[in-house]
């Protein structure tokens, strides 16, 4: 090894180092004796880390460590800052740049993958669990799957994770493909360098992309880093999601590549030096690393970018599709038959069809509502303020208003804001654009190149209007809705999607269907004025393994007829009658006031009953006043029944209780028990709920968070499904919020309302007040319930309860409903119960001690009333003793005892003298008649006082007394008197 002296520069020593290491290492004294000389095919070149004067050394490595010796010595290496041009690669023999051969390509600084017919070198595939309760062992197939020309994420709750890690010598920047259609997925890329930092938690979503592939671009720092795609499902079924798809990866940023890359069968490269390679046209080939395409025989065809070709079949009706030709002067149009390109069958086959004669003339079907035909045959749009069926525009009558929007009922040509495109996930840069075809009385998919294609029809809207009679109305749900009839016809797994959004890129499956359907029309409700693109999308079938054949291109689909109401810009097909008379003079029709209808026919506003309201639409007639459920009452629109928290009520004893909700008017929201999937992943259904309250209160709020453009559903009782997850930062994961209460029915303690039940077993209670349940019901229909979604929310007083969202669902349903329309909650809450008010509580007198009273107040057992009347105060009276009223009583007695005695004997001394003068008119009435009576004593004077008193003169004693009275009646039966003579004696008569 040569040397330098004592002036050695630090270069030197770096390089007598790494002699010594590499001696150490790979050269042991005791083997190199036994050891062959290296060829070239037994090691290779790379470069040392570069050092503070940015300089490196290029160093062999072998291929295999101790199966050869004597290695090429280090040498210096170029610059660290060095770099390659796109389509070139550096020769590590020379340390120049060479361009790449025919049939290979290089991106230079960078690297591509776009072969994934299995997993690249470098990338790893990993699945995890987030939700910390089930074992990782039930992700760990839950991986990313190679699928040939792109890699598919896994669809199950698991976490998938792909990662790939990459030493940059400078600044660089990493790119990808995606196709991200489901929203029920959460997509994340990020990067990790080797600072331990990561990309920030804003810029790791990735955005949807519903009908094509999209590009994501970063820039990544120098060093080493590592890169994550991430998915994590949310959804619980996971029959109907799209997985992600990703391909062709570039990396940029490293300082050279050592080698070509060979162009991937199905593609080429003609030239040196090429940065990609190109994709055959139809009907051509090629192998890996070829220079040029060559052509399949006469009776094979093949797709873009194939490797091999197919023996073509024999023409059936399903390889063409039929056309019109715009109407003519004479209201004719020409039927035209195509064959699908690129064309792939044989007419010279046994059994094969020919493709039918075209030009075969037909009469124009007529215009569209709203239209009129000029003298072109073309449709021209009515003018403003007028209509028409489809033939001539008329004017509005007066007192009218045009209803406008878009009717579709008749196809001759595409409409104008009507758009056919194909998309296919293979190569979406091919040129198929016919996908939708008109047909006269409907539009339909035309059979497609590939089964896996999507067939798109795009419609876009300007915007929406309310119409003048409602445009005041500002709570009316309904801004504009579209309703088409479609049919299907499918011998695989086809489906039809229906999406809406802010446009073709960004929009949500509203709804889809899968396998044969009949004709059936299907409505959706536009709520906003940021939705005005809608998307009709057919796929004959999802499996990539037949997507290179046409074995399904006669499934199709068809649309007869597309109505999308209150557009702005639109075409009128009727007029509606309003009020006549204005305040405004820029309009012709003045709406009748709320809580009015008109009389059918007049334009004359009739007030509707009390505690009723309208229907969004105009009304007409009195039927349309529709009354308010019980205790609730119309809004000042008076187009929904409110509930201000207010409740009064009879129990079944006659007794009137008053119920006050205010403190539950905000809006509440409410876990389910955690429900577990297959997997284990845990997940919970969240209720929210604005039960009442004044109007303009805020209602009951579900989100999906789950893409970066954030869904939310409003209602009085919605349902949305929650994951706990550290993603995206946040505690948990909302997805696929629907409403379950849209308007409120009533409030009653029945526990069936309009076909609404509440079923008490759901709920058994042993108290005697009854629950007080609010009923609510979603209109809008879907597959499993015809008729909507209902709920009933029980309110039970509890006392007890201090917290205001104690709410249960019943044990019978874990999930808050049986059948997946009804829904039931349990609301417990001390403000469930009644007001308070006097005949609550009771009062308890003490005893009077000292002469002082304290009367008490204390509620009634057991409480059913909260707030109202509160418990008056404790009252102190003054108070007599008990031994003054004994004293007093005692006294009061004897002097009624004495007063008792006197009256008594007054009245005996009167009795005495009535028995006297009685036996004196006894003994005179034996005389003569008219004679009178002879005087005992010529001393007594007229009168008989006198004589009365005389009987007493002569006392006895008390027992003389009692025995004269024992002799008053003789034994005769005469009473005897005693009578006194005239000198004084007693005698005695009898």
């Amino acid at each position: 090894m040569p040397t330098r002296g004592p002036h050695q520069t630090k270069s030197d020593r770096f390089l007598v180092l790494c002699h010594l290491v590499w001696f150490l290492l790979f050269c042991p004294e005791t083997e190199t004796r036994d050891l062959p000389m290296c060829k070239e095919s037994d090691y290779h070149f790379e470069y040392t880390e570069c050092d503070i004067l940015a300089s490196r050394w290029r160093v062999a490595i072998p291929n295999k460590p101790g199966t050869c010796t004597g290695l090429p010595n280090p040498v210096k290496g170029t610059e660290c800052s060095f770099s390659c041009k796109t389509g070139e690669y550096l020769d590590m023999t020379t340390q120049e740049c060479q361009r790449c051969a025919e049939g290979t390509y290089s991106l230079g600084t960078g690297v591509r993958f776009d072969e994934w017919d299995r997993l690249p070198a470098g990338f790893v595939s990993y699945g995890t669990d987030l939700s910390g309760y089930s074992s990782s062992d039930n992700c760990t197939n839950s991986t990313w799957n190679p699928k040939g020309d792109y890699i598919t994420s896994n669809l199950d709750e698991c976490t998938s994770i792909l990662t790939y890690a990459v030493s940059l010598k400078q600044a660089g920047t990493v790119s990808f493909e995606y196709f991200y259609p489901d929203n029920s997925i959460f997509f994340e890329f990020y990067v990790q360098n080797d600072q331990c930092q990561s990309t920030e938690w804003g810029n790791r979503w990735i955005k949807n992309s519903e009908s094509d592939w999209n590009t994501h671009y970063l820039q990544l720092k120098r060093g080493n880093n590592v890169l994550y795609w991430k998915t994590t499902t949310f959804a619980m079924v996971t029959s109907a999601l799209k997985p992600v798809l990703i391909k062709n990866i570039i990396i940029t940023g490293v300082a050279y590549t050592s080698e070509c890359f060979h162009c991937k069968p199905g593609t080429y490269s003609a030239k040196n030096g090429s940065a990609h390679c190109s994709p055959c046209p139809a009907n051509s080939f090629s192998n890996k690393g070829a220079t040029v395409c060559q052509q399949c025989p006469p009776d094979q065809y093949s797709g873009n970018a194939s490797e091999t070709c197919l023996l073509r079949p024999p023409c059936r009706t399903s390889d063409y599709f039929y056309t019109h030709t715009p109407c003519d002067n004479s209201g004719k149009t020409q039927l035209m038959y195509k064959w699908i390109e690129p064309k792939i069958c044989s007419e010279s086959l046994e059994g094969a069809v020919q493709l039918p004669t075209s030009g075969e003339m037909e009469t124009c079907p007529p215009c569209n509502p709203g239209f009129f035909s000029t003298n072109t045959s073309a449709c021209q749009p009515c003018p403003q303020g007028s209509y028409s069926n489809g033939t001539a525009c008329s004017p509005c009558p007066a007192g009218t208003e045009p209803m406008v929007g878009f009717v579709y009922k008749w196809w001759n040509t595409m409409p104008s804001n009507m758009r056919s495109s194909v998309f296919s996930r293979e190569y979406s840069d091919a040129e198929r654009n016919t996908a939708w075809e008109v047909a006269g009385e409907y539009i339909y998919t035309t059979p497609g190149d590939l089964d896996t294609d999507y067939m798109m029809l795009t419609l876009t809207v300007p915007g929406y209007r309310l119409p003048h009679s409602i445009a005041k109305n500002t709570e009316i749900p309904e801004l504009s809705r579209i309703s088409f009839v479609f049919e299907t016809s499918c011998s695989a797994d086809c489906v039809l999607y229906f999406m809406a959004g802010y446009n073709e890129r960004n929009n949500d499956v509203v709804e889809h269907w899968g396998s044969t359907r009949e004709k059936q029309s299907y409505s959706y409700i536009v709520r906003s004025n940021s939705t005005v693109s809608f998307t009709w999308a057919f796929q004959r079938t999802e499996s990539h393994s037949q997507s290179t054949q046409r074995q399904f291109s006669g499934d199709f689909a068809k649309i007869y007829e597309v109505q999308v109401t209150n557009v702005m810009g639109g075409v009128a097909s009727r007029c509606r009658r309003c009020a006549l008379g204005s305040e405004d003079g820029a309009s012709a029709c003045v709406p009748c006031l709320p809580g009015h209808y008109m009389l059918n026919g007049t334009g004359v506003c009739r007030q509707c009953p009390p505690d009723t309201f309208i229907r969004p639409e105009q009304p007409v007639g009195e039927g349309a006043c529709i009354r308010c459920g019980p205790n609730t009452h119309s809004n000042q629109a008076k187009s929904a029944c409110v509930s201000d928290c207010q409740l009064q009520l009879k129990l079944s004893g006659g007794q009137a209780v008053h119920y006050d909700f205010s403190p539950l008017a905000n809006a509440t929201s409410f876990l389910s028990a955690p429900r577990f999937t297959s997997k284990g992943l845990r997940y919970f259904h969240q209720f929210s709920i604005g039960l009442c309250g004044s109007q303009g209160r805020a209602l009951g709020s579900c989100v999906d968070n789950v893409t970066e453009s954030v869904n939310e559903v409003r209602s009085h009782v919605c349902q949305a499904t929650v994951v706990p997850s550290e993603v995206r930062g946040q505690s948990v994961v909302s997805s696929q919020p629907f409403s379950i209460g849209e308007t409120l029915i009533g409030v009653t303690t029945k526990s069936t309302l309009d076909n609404v039940k509440s079923p008490k077993e759901y709920f058994p209670s042993k108290s005697s007040l009854p629950d007080v349940i609010f009923y609510y019901r979603a209109a809008e229909a879907t597959k499993a319930c015809k008729d909507g979604r209902s709920t009933a929310i029980r309110l039970r007083c509890d006392p007890t309860v201090t917290e205001n969202n104690q709410l249960s669902l019943p044990s019978a349903c874990p999930e808050g409903t049986c059948d997946g329309c009804s829904f039931h909650l349990l609301w417990q809450t001390r403000h469930a119960c009644p007001l308070c008010s006097k005949s609550d509580y009771k009062e308890i007198v003490s005893a009077c001690i000292a002469g002082i009273q304290k009367t008490t107040y204390v509620w009634q057992e057991p409480v059913h009333c909260t707030g109202g009347v509160s418990l008056p105060a404790q009252s102190v009276s003054a108070c007599v003793t008990l031994d003054f009223w004994l004293r007093f009583g005692v006294s009061t007695g004897s002097v009624a005892a004495l007063l008792l005695i006197t009256i008594s004997c007054y009245f005996w001394k009167r009795t005495r003298k009535l028995e006297y003068k009685y036996s004196k008119l006894m003994m005179t009435a034996g005389e003569k008649e008219c004679e009178l009576p002879a005087a005992d004593s010529c001393a007594i004077m007229e009168g008989e006082d006198a004589e009365d008193d005389l009987i007493y003169l002569t006392k006895k004693s008390i027992f003389g007394k009692i025995k004269g009275f024992s002799r008053e009646r003789t034994s005769d039966g005469f009473d005897s008197v005693p009578l006194k003579s005239s000198s004084g004696q007693e005698m005695e008569m009898s």
